[in-house]
């Protein structure tokens, strides 16, 4: 059949993408199509922004007149189902263009001239805090109509997701989903991961160094916010790979005001020169938390849990240690004792391997929990690649899951043995006028 390589006809082609234009029009309407095609996928993504199930219809650069303007969204999305209706104008950005408050804030006045119920933006931009817009817009505009945004990782996210795990009925559908997920993964698609911490992530890197950064600095607030938004991205791509929802941990406070969380980062990296967060994943001991020290330029990613409630300590380190076997020698484990303060007994795995008793505690009280992290170098680089910030944390956190926390289970009492009663022991009858006393669960074993 010829020895060069054959091309294999693609359902969405990458070729003859000329410029930012024709890559947001194709990516725009690959994406509404199979929303169409792929019932399960389109419901996924829309369903969160109180879309009801029903019948989908996406159209593309569909024309409003504004005034004396003509304008043309990049599509329109609508479900109905019996005399429910749900209508959401939808603009697009591929590559590094970012969405455009004046932009956003006409539709927002076409949709609620309209009577539609939203405005839906995909981009390659990750807000810091799930649920809010990367774009500020006139509050006033968004009491009637909705306003929300996908990030194309989170797009590619559900749809592997869809595909790979929860499943697609239909043979084909499954396949113009695995066709949609292998153009956006395609470099020319313009749907691109996180790979920047921003223009001033240098400045205020060298700043935490030197000492000299104030809360008051530039680019203190752009820095944390980049935070927040990779654990987001970070999250996403642990749970494409795992199959699971990953999310990044915000108290109540902090998921209804972003400042609350904001400040607590500002203040944490001006005083401490760390940047830190916790990370759920389902079905786990306990949270993932990272921590980047920009000081010792160390990123750390730890665990805790609940020692068990019964047996000796050393017989508690042990329980712990066996389900460590593929954790690297230098992770470390500490050991926390009831009623004591501050750190606990610290020692790097291939030392606890060897001898538990380093993590006993001397005065002989309870092992009560215990921690186990590992570092990695961090990265200095605001963009992706070898020697990135992006790529150090990413990485510490997938082999941190890999070789700890998906070994890790709880800690489970033994259940309780039904105690044998006097007369299961027993080899002969006993007549009836000789028994004193109906048998008891006193009784000990017949003997002799």
């Amino acid at each position: 059949m010829g020895e060069e390589p054959w091309h294999e006809a693609r359902l969405i082609p990458t070729s003859g993408i000329s410029g930012a234009e024709e890559q947001e029009r194709r990516a725009t309407s690959a994406l509404l199509a199979v929303m169409v095609a792929v019932k399960e996928f389109g419901r996924s993504l829309i369903k969160p922004f109180g879309a009801p199930a029903g019948a989908l219809q996406t159209y593309i650069e569909v024309p409003f007149e504004l005034g004396e303007r003509r304008l043309y969204p990049d599509g329109l999305v609508t479900v109905s189902r019996g005399q429910k209706s749900w209508t959401a104008l939808v603009e697009v950005k591929t590559g590094r263009n970012l969405l455009e408050r004046e932009q956003l804030e006409n539709y927002l006045d076409i949709a609620r001239a309209r009577g539609y119920d939203a405005v839906l933006t995909v981009s390659n931009e990750i807000p810091p805090v799930a649920g809010h817009h990367p774009t500020l817009v006139d509050k006033r505009r968004i009491k009637k109509v909705g306003l929300h945004h996908l990030s194309w990782t989170q797009v590619l996210a559900e749809a592997v997701m869809q595909k790979e795990f929860r499943g697609i009925a239909d043979p084909e559908q499954a396949w113009i989903l695995g066709e949609l997920i292998r153009y956006l993964e395609h470099p020319r698609s313009g749907a691109l991961e996180f790979e920047d911490m921003g223009e001033r992530w240098v400045a205020t890197r060298d700043a935490v160094r030197a000492g000299t950064l104030r809360a008051s600095d530039s680019g203190v607030t752009e820095t944390a916010a980049r935070f927040d938004a990779l654990l987001r991205f970070v999250s996403l791509e642990l749970g494409r790979n795992l199959g699971a929802e990953v999310t990044p941990v915000l108290a109540r406070k902090e998921m209804a005001e972003p400042i609350i969380r904001m400040q607590s980062l500002v203040d944490s990296l001006v005083g401490e020169g760390l940047l830190a967060g916790l990370i759920r994943i389902p079905d786990t001991v306990g949270n993932l938390v990272v921590t980047a020290d920009l000081r010792s330029g160390v990123v750390t990613c730890h665990v805790d849990i609940d020692a068990p409630k019964e047996g000796r300590s050393r017989t508690r380190v042990n329980w712990l240690v066996r389900q460590l076997k593929a954790a690297p020698d230098g992770a470390r484990v500490e050991a926390f004792a009831a009623h004591t303060r501050g750190t606990g007994a610290a020692e790097l795995l291939r030392a606890a391997r060897e001898k538990p008793d380093l993590l006993v505690p001397d005065n002989g009280r309870e092992l009560r929990w215990f921690r186990v992290a590992m570092s990695a170098p961090m990265g200095t680089k605001r963009g992706r690649g070898r020697g990135s910030f992006i790529d150090s944390v990413q990485g510490c956190v997938e082999a941190f899951y890999g070789d700890v926390m998906q070994n890790l289970k709880a800690w489970s009492a033994t259940p309780p043995r039904v105690r044998s009663t006097g007369d299961e022991a027993m080899e002969e009858p006993v007549p009836e006028a000789l028994v004193s006393t109906a048998p008891s669960s006193q009784d000990g074993p017949i003997t002799g």
